[in-house]
């Protein structure tokens, strides 16, 4: 008997993978986990049958959610990750001696739990003595700051369920507070391709851009997510991620990357004329 995992992009689009078995399936008071064992991807995880990562292109997610603004600020101390569950954003944040303290904060332990023990090519720093982990809600967490870290990113889900209070107005004041005046937020920011995920790609970068100077957005190519084109959002006090680049410095450093470099960093912000429309109209 064949076992699939089918994850319904709209109502008329599905996207499968041919399963070898399951490993986890559990009920957490959040979510449904699953992690699945497949043949073309490596293991998997996915969220209330949300695709959340892969073994096989987990690489292109956080390369990008991190490097880039890691790239426009080097000298970035305090990070704050929200979401970001299976590890593998502070895997690459932990590969920068400069970063001093990271803390990382989920609202569902159980998620970091089975990704600890069955995702250990993503949860392999957690135990980093810089990292700081904390189990509840982002949106509460990150109220109580004002001014202490210098990179926030929002590693989170899509915008419904446990992730719903992460695409909000508050949310993004919350974070415009807490970061230093040279701070940096960086976002997923959903794909542009289908309707109801471009819906909320919209509406994070309109609230987004009530708050911070500088508002770009970047892309990259992920095949296992929706469409397969996948967005970020960059927001800063004062860094600008093109006009800021020190490509000589990011490079200087030895960070050996399998997604990420300097040259794409610029390429990135390069956007469809489609997207870039969709973005202006907001």
């Amino acid at each position: 008997m064949e076992l699939w995992y089918t994850e319904e992009h709209t109502p008329s689009v599905r996207f499968s993978i041919k399963v070898k078995k399951q490993v986890l399936s559990e009920k957490s008071p959040f979510q449904q986990i699953d992690i699945f064992d497949s043949e073309e991807f490596g293991r998997f995880l996915t969220l209330d049958g949300l695709m959340m990562v892969t073994e096989k292109d987990e690489f292109i997610y956080h390369d990008m959610i991190v490097h880039v603004p890691m790239a426009a600020n080097p000298d970035a101390k305090r990070v704050l990750v929200i979401g970001g569950g299976d590890g593998g954003t502070v895997r690459e944040l932990t590969r920068y001696g400069s970063v001093e303290h990271i803390d990382m904060v989920d609202i569902d332990e159980m998620v970091v739990d089975a990704c600890r023990k069955y995702l250990p090519f993503t949860s392999c720093r957690l135990d980093d003595p810089r990292v700081s982990l904390c189990f509840e809600d982002g949106l509460k967490f990150v109220r109580r700051f004002e001014k202490s870290y210098d990179l926030i990113i929002v590693d989170s889900t899509d915008p419904f369920g446990p992730g719903e209070g992460l695409f909000t107005r508050e949310f993004y004041g919350s974070c415009f507070k807490a970061l230093t005046d040279g701070g940096i937020l960086v976002n997923q920011h959903e794909n542009p391709y289908y309707e109801s995920y471009s819906h909320a790609m919209k509406r994070a970068h309109s609230r987004i851009r009530e708050f911070f100077p500088v508002c770009r957005v970047y892309q990259a190519h992920i095949p296992t997510y929706p469409s397969g084109h996948w967005l970020f959002g960059f927001a800063s006090k004062r860094f600008d991620p093109l006009t800021d680049l020190d490509a000589g410095r990011w490079n200087s450093m030895g960070i050996d990357t399998k997604y990420y470099n300097t040259d794409l960093h610029v390429g990135a912000f390069a956007l469809p004329s489609y997207v870039k429309r969709v973005l202006e109209a907001e």
